[in-house]
Order: C-alpha cells, then structure tokens, then sequence
C-alpha cells in the first residue's frame, strides 16, 4: 500500500495543499526564499500541480501542491507516481484535508494494473495518523481498485469460473455464504436464460450467489451482469466493437465491489449478490436470433439479437432476486451502447421508478464526484419490446431510446411494488486522469454505498 496509517516521521517530506485563492495568503507567511522559488517557477495552486521546494543543501524540503477544494475525492491522486519515491506528510501549514479524502485519493493514485507489465517505479508513500476516517478511505480504494482489476484481466484469465472464484474470495473474507449453479443444473434450477447465453462456450454458464447478514436486518439484494466476454453471439460483433469486450462483466465487478464495502463496513443489511456469468461464444449450438426462450418468471422472450444479452442474462438474476421480496434491488449492468451514447462514458444511467429517490442519487452523485444521471422508464416506450410471438423481444423496433427500451425489459422480470434501482454503467476510463487510469472503472460505488449508509444507517 502507497498509504502507511502512523504517526508521521519527522523526517517525511511535507506536503503543503493549497488552493487559488487561498494561495496569495499562503505566499505571505511563507519564507522569502521559498516565496521567490514559487513565483519563478511560476506555481499558481492549479489542480493537479505540485512544485518541489529545495532546502539549502539541495535535498527537498517541501512539496507544494494544488487542488480545487480539500474536499474533493481525488485531491491528491496525481501525487504518488509524479513525487520522487519517498516518505511525505501532510503539512499543518497547509489545507487541512479530510483523512478519507487523502487516505483514498492517494492510495488510488498509486493505482496501476501491474499482472502482465510491472510498474517502472514504486509509488510516493504517504504516513497518515491512523483513524477511522483514514481507514474508510482505503477500504474505499481497495475496493475500487479490486473492480479496476476485474475489468482489466482479460478474458482469457478472467471467465466465468475465475468470476466465480473472485466472488468465493470475497465472502471467505467476509464470513459470507458462497455458492454457484453450473452448466446443464442451470436447467434443473430453473435459470433457462442464462444457460441459452452461455451454452455455446467452452466454459461453462453459472449463476454466482453470495449470502451475508442477520436474517432480522432488511434485505438488499445487489445483481450484476457477469459476461465475461460479448462476440454479439452469432449477430457477431465488428472487431472494434469486440476489442474491449472483457469489460463486459463490468456491471458484476461493482456489483461485488459494493458487497464487499457493505460486508466490510458492517450494513445492517441481510446481503444477497447475484451474478448471472457467461462467455457470450459462437457455436453450432448458440442461442439464435428468432429463438424463444422461456424465462424463469414464465415470460417467454424473443430472441431479436444475440448481441442483447446481457437483459437475457439478468432477467433470470432478477427474477430470482424478487422471490425473496427484499427490501431493495439493484442491478448494474454495462448494458447498452445507447447509454453511452445519450450520456458518455462518465455519466452512468440511473433508471428508478421513485423520481424522488432517484433525485435524492443525482444530488449525491454530483455531491460526491460520482455521477449518474436519471433517464425515465418511459412506458409508452413499451409496444416497442413486445413480440408477435412471445410476451417480449430482447431488441427494441428501431435504434431510438436503446437504453430505456432495456430497461424497460428488465422492469418486466421486478414486481410493480419492489423498490429497484437500474444502474446502466460503462465501467471504463477511455482516457486517464489523475486516479482514474484508462482501463477499468468503478463507477456510482461510493455514491450508491453512501446512499445504502443512509437509508440502513
């Protein structure tokens, strides 16, 4: 870890944080000589940058960095790789930020996904005083990085069984109930849509389940879309639209990384995880486009296109969840490109049928620096999914409103009165940022966790 929960040596370099405008006052107080080695180096407490301040005798004496506010959660996060390796300390003379904010921020800056290529250098240590609050901010970031490095394996090292096995981890570490439905016994236990996804791969379909908590707490019952890798089945996919497709299991990496912060931070939930899991492959005997299936709610689908699977996968997932009539459902799910379309790769997609609580999410995304963005379960959308043939069809009837049209497939599989959120994410950085590396993401974690904290608290 870049982040050590200790008394600070006296002999760790300090970091004084500022801000514009607090700069100029910061300028003041400052020792003349240090005043006149900012200025020349022309340091004006942009977001991001840092300034090394030399002592006398060559050795560094101090770092000045900036940030746009001590709150923010990634105030620190371009430090860790930029410092010269090293131990540093938070200066009294600067900001004084919150010990979750520095603990996460940092230790998320030294994030690098390092199973292939090893990093050409180790990351800046930060001595923080041990407190909760510190403590918080590195379960946070463990948990955000466990995502990143469950999108960013590759298919070939990360299928369903290593999904599975992913998950077994998980709830050993947290005392947890682990089991998994495999293959043909998919059948037997009445989840036929996922074994029609996943029959034509090599490795073998299963429904991943994790069970945690005091039977007398409210159940929360948290469902991910688990596909390991997308070809679009036998409406293949073009080689760019395959290329990233290991990230497809996205939705089921934030959904366990979810579980492991409400496990860890001990929720007064009875938790229960699903995770529909599948390699979405080409063979003689893949699920075709035309087919019916009968789901495990007794809706029969029509296949419109292989390439929609991931709603195929999850209504059997959801189906499930409702049985148990829990207190809330949410599914996340990198779901469909129109999502993406309508709001990039930063803004999630929340689809909640309370205006009210999905409202009350907005806020406290953007509050947090973890968005998503309310889109409606539009019903007059409807007619668009139903079938000649069967109850519905997995494709909308035309390329508008891609992301309502699934999600109002999935609201077919929750009863009217479940509360049920639909998180439509992306689960990827297309480009890098400070903490936030190209590659996998985890996206509305802490803003879905401290929303859970609220309602459950």
């Amino acid at each position: 870890m870049s982040v050590q929960l200790k008394k600070p040596a006296a002999s760790a370099i300090p970091v004084r944080v500022v801000d514009r405008a607090g700069l100029a006052a910061r300028l003041d107080a400052a020792p003349a000589a240090t005043r006149r080695w900012l200025e020349a180096t022309g340091f004006s407490a942009a977001p991001d940058s840092h300034v090394l301040v030399p002592a006398a005798d060559g050795a560094i004496a101090e770092v000045w960095a900036g940030v746009r506010a001590a709150d923010h959660p990634w105030a620190l996060a371009a430090l860790p790789r930029a410092l010269p390796e090293g131990r540093y300390r938070l200066s009294p003379d600067g900001l004084e930020l919150p010990a979750e904010v520095a603990a996460m921020s940092w230790e998320l800056g030294a994030y690098r996904f390092d199973l292939y290529k090893p990093a050409a250098r180790a990351p800046a240590t930060l001595q923080l005083p041990k407190s909760a609050a510190a403590q918080r901010g590195l379960l946070l970031a463990a948990a955000i990085a466990s995502v990143r490095d469950l999108v960013n394996t590759p298919a070939e090292h990360m299928g369903p069984a290593e999904l599975a096995e992913a998950v077994k981890l998980v709830a050993e570490q947290h005392g947890a109930e682990f089991r998994q439905t495999v293959g043909d016994a998919l059948l037997k236990a009445g989840f036929p849509a996922i074994h029609a996804v996943g029959r034509a791969a090599t490795r073998a379909p299963r429904l991943i389940e994790l069970h945690w908590g005091d039977p007398k707490h409210p159940q929360l019952t948290l469902v991910g879309k688990g596909v390991c890798f997308d070809t679009g089945g036998l409406d293949i996919k073009s080689p760019d639209g395959m290329r990233q497709m290991k990230k497809d299991m996205g939705g089921a990496a934030n959904a366990l990384g979810l579980a492991q912060l409400v496990m860890a931070l001990g929720l007064p939930v009875r938790l229960t995880l699903l995770i529909p899991a599948v390699e979405n492959a080409i063979a003689g005997n893949a699920y075709r486009p035309g087919d019916v299936i009968r789901t495990r709610s007794g809706l029969h689908v029509e296949i419109g296109n292989t390439d929609a699977e991931g709603r195929v996968i999850l209504c059997d997932a959801l189906a499930c969840a409702a049985e148990a009539q829990p207190d809330l459902l949410i599914d996340l799910a990198t779901l469909t490109g129109a999502a993406r379309v309508a709001l990039g790769a930063q803004l999630p997609a929340l689809f909640c049928r309370d205006t009210a609580t999905a409202r009350e999410l907005v806020d406290l995304g953007l509050a947090l620096h973890d968005p998503l963005w309310h889109m409606p379960l539009w019903r007059d959308y409807h007619g668009g999914i139903e079938s000649e043939i069967a109850d519905i069809v997995n494709t909308g009837r035309g390329p508008q409103a891609g992301a309502i049209n699934a999600a109002l497939f999935l609201e077919d599989f929750v009863p009217p009165a479940l509360p049920w959120l639909h998180v439509d994410l992306y689960a990827w950085n297309d480009t890098a940022r400070p903490g936030r590396p190209a590659g996998g993401e985890a996206q509305t974690l802490r803003t879905l966790l401290a929303w859970l904290e609220r309602r459950y608290r």
